[in-house]
């Protein structure tokens, strides 16, 4: 009996092993992500080379450069990784840093907030908006394509988001 207990905790501990949503990648740096938001696409680079590609869904308002809290854009221009969330809301989460000095001092000069905590993240909950682009600024990716841009992409990196 205690050894179909042993083999039982063991087994269970490698079916959870196998299933974990922090994968490992030794392939080449991720050195740069572009996104392109007219055509719902990021890239994963490693100088020029494209290591992978994901569709992608953006703000409820994707038209246009991020400006004040509550828009639903999703920013535009050069940031970095900042921080990352692995116990996000959406599976796993790769924080951007806006909003940046540009972005703070034109919300400042109409008196409004730029809002922040953009990120590119796991698929939708059920009560999330509808639609193909339904984030309230952020990017999102399946829950499985996130956890490979996680395990590949390290903080600091840069990412460029286009129009």
């Amino acid at each position: 009996m205690r050894v179909f207990i042993l083999v039982a905790l063991f087994a269970g501990l490698l079916m959870q092993a196998g299933c974990s949503k922090f994968k490992t990648y030794n392939g080449p740096e991720v050195t740069r992500i572009v996104i392109m938001k007219g055509e719902r696409r990021m890239h994963l680079l490693h100088g020029e080379r494209v290591l992978e590609s994901y569709d992608i869904d953006l703000g409820f308002a994707p038209d246009g450069h991020k400006q004040v809290e509550g828009d639903g854009r999703t920013p535009e221009g050069r940031y970095t990784i900042n921080r990352r969330n692995p116990d996000s809301a959406f599976h796993l989460s790769l924080g951007i840093s806006y909003p940046n000095n540009a972005d703070r001092a034109y919300a400042a000069s109409i008196g409004k907030s730029t809002g922040g905590d953009i990120f590119i993240h796991g698929a939708r909950r059920p009560f999330d908006r509808d639609g193909p682009d339904w984030t309230a600024g952020c990017i999102s990716v399946t829950n499985k394509e996130v956890e490979q841009i996680y395990s590949m992409v390290r903080t600091g990196t840069v990412i460029d988001i286009l129009p």
